[in-house]
């Protein structure tokens, strides 16, 4: 029997996600999360999606990230799906920094780990939190291939000239300072889909990737190669967010530590957790702060335009970066359910070639779609990313080539 399922693992600092595919036709068997692990009130919901069933949920005490990998297993084998299949293929992880070194999806082993722990500096938050999950799936199949998907991977095309920050290079050297990029994953996915969508080859076109979340990205992709994104040496760079500043003059942190006698702790909080959407008008929630401009809050109305602003800019800026555009590709929750963000930031730029059609805008679905009118120069596109699909094809394939 040939082992065809990828199991996907998405462990965070208090959570672990995870799918499972049978890669032969990149259909769902199950999914779930668990969540505030290392809480008495912890919380696993599993949809075992095969068998047509509804979603299982406890709560209670998940000590720590062994623990839950062992009752996300043990959810598994109650639908036949254990992790001691032999169905199982590999387990894919989701590692957010893979730095310079890590390019493409590689197999796990001591030296991989330890260069995924030599970048926790640069990624404090989340590589700590998937070495662990690297180190329990291993400890529970040390004989099953684990396969790191960086989300850095795909943004390691960039030319030195976009990657490089104008700063003194040995000590920009020494500390690992530069641009790398997020939601690489995505970005990857989205560009090539949305060249299918075109009825041509990634190859082919060039395309405007515009990952918005709560945190938000945009990437230019040439030919299928990312020559450009938002995002920088972390995720705070780029575009406004749902609690990141986004793109802020340096000075501003100087200016608050000398004038405000604000630490570097709490200028850091404020630029990741109390700033973008939540700081400018206590919502976060795109739904919400649409809600409250159609009540004619003028906060709320403000909070939206900053946002569009600067999406606007960086369409023109990678519009410029690429020359000759394609398609501008629109993914991630707010992306694909938003039609005023979409239909605002493509506004006033039909001079690009760029404009949505109203009643193709306003349509919700699961697949991706045109919102262009006929005939438009560049292609406008709604594009539902899935990164779990994107990681297990990745480790399946390169399972396949090195088995």
């Amino acid at each position: 029997m040939t082992a065809t399922r990828v199991l996907v693992l998405n462990s965070g600092s208090s959570s672990v996600k995870y799918q499972l595919l049978d890669m032969r036709d990149s259909s769902r068997l199950a999914n779930g999360l668990v969540e505030r692990i290392g809480e008495q009130s912890s919380r696993l919901k599993h949809t075992p999606l095969a068998a047509g069933g509804g979603s299982r949920e406890w709560t209670g005490p998940i000590p720590d990230h062994d623990a839950a990998l062992k009752a996300v297993a043990e959810e598994l084998a109650k639908d036949g799906l254990g992790l001691d299949s032999p169905e199982l293929a590999a387990i894919g992880h989701r590692v957010v920094h893979g730095g310079k070194h890590f390019t493409e999806p590689t197999v796990i082993d001591d030296a991989v780990l330890a260069e995924i722990e030599r970048l926790i500096p640069v990624a404090p938050l989340h590589n700590p939190a998937n070495l662990t999950g690297i180190r329990t799936a291993t400890a529970l199949r040390p004989d099953l291939p684990q396969v790191a998907v960086f989300d850095t991977a795909f943004h390691t095309t960039m030319p030195e000239a976009a990657a490089r920050y104008a700063i003194d290079v040995e000590t920009a050297d020494a500390h690992r300072v530069r641009r790398y990029g997020f939601h690489g994953t995505s970005h990857a996915y989205v560009s090539r889909a949305t060249a299918k969508l075109l009825g041509k080859a990634p190859e082919e076109v060039n395309v405007i990737v515009l990952h918005l979340g709560n945190g938000a990205s945009a990437s230019a992709v040439e030919k299928g190669r990312c020559v450009d994104t938002s995002m920088g040496l972390t995720p705070l760079e780029g575009l406004v967010m749902g609690t990141r500043s986004g793109d802020t003059d340096p000075a501003v942190i100087f200016h608050l530590a000398r004038v405000g006698e604000m630490s570097i702790d709490e200028i850091d909080t404020l630029l990741n957790k109390k700033s973008g959407l939540i700081g400018l008008c206590g919502d976060n929630d795109m739904r919400e702060i649409r809600r409250r401009i159609d009540e004619g809050d003028e906060r709320a109305k403000l909070a939206f335009d900053i946002y569009i602003h600067r999406l606007k800019k960086y369409i023109g800026a990678y519009y410029a970066v690429l020359g000759h555009v394609d398609a501008v590709a629109f993914t991630a929750g707010v992306g694909e359910n938003a039609a005023p963000v979409r239909k605002a930031a493509v506004a006033g730029l039909g001079s690009l070639g760029l404009a949505v059609d109203d009643e193709l805008n306003e349509v919700r679905g699961d697949e991706p779609r045109l919102i262009s009118p006929a005939g438009a120069r560049v292609a406008v596109a709604v594009v539902p990313t899935d990164e779990e699909l994107e990681i297990a094809t990745q480790t399946y394939a390169l399972v396949k080539k090195t088995n």
